[in-house]
């Protein structure tokens, strides 16, 4: 039992579900203070960024994956993938991230 906990992918999928709660608590605080989305980068850097930048997540961007999927997973969740729900971002900002995640290139290695 104590090597399943050890797994790194339990580990963060574990990390993902304790947040999760205070994420989908926070609704609009996320957006900037008028409650808007300010663009594709914007809902990244301020939503998805947060688990897919720090190894909670896979990495997205370089991928080219198809703005559909995106949005498909994104409303729907996947894995240990929360859905997101129009009250907490809505369809033209959705599209938007998805946007810029398809076509977003491959981030720096790090040393």
């Amino acid at each position: 039992m104590s090597s399943l906990l050890d797994n790194s992918a339990v580990k963060r999928t574990f990390a993902a579900c304790l947040a999760l709660p205070l994420v989908v608590l926070a609704g609009t605080a996320f957006a900037d203070g008028d409650g808007v989305w300010k663009g594709g980068e914007n809902v990244y850097e301020k939503v998805c960024g947060r688990c897919h930048e720090h190894n909670i997540g896979p990495v997205l961007k370089g991928r080219q994956l198809p703005a559909p999927y995106i949005t498909a997973v994104a409303r729907n969740g996947l894995r240990a993938m929360p859905a997101w729900p129009a009250s907490f971002i809505d369809d033209k900002s959705l599209q938007q991230v998805a946007d810029y995640i398809s076509k977003a290139p491959a981030p720096a290695a790090k040393p």
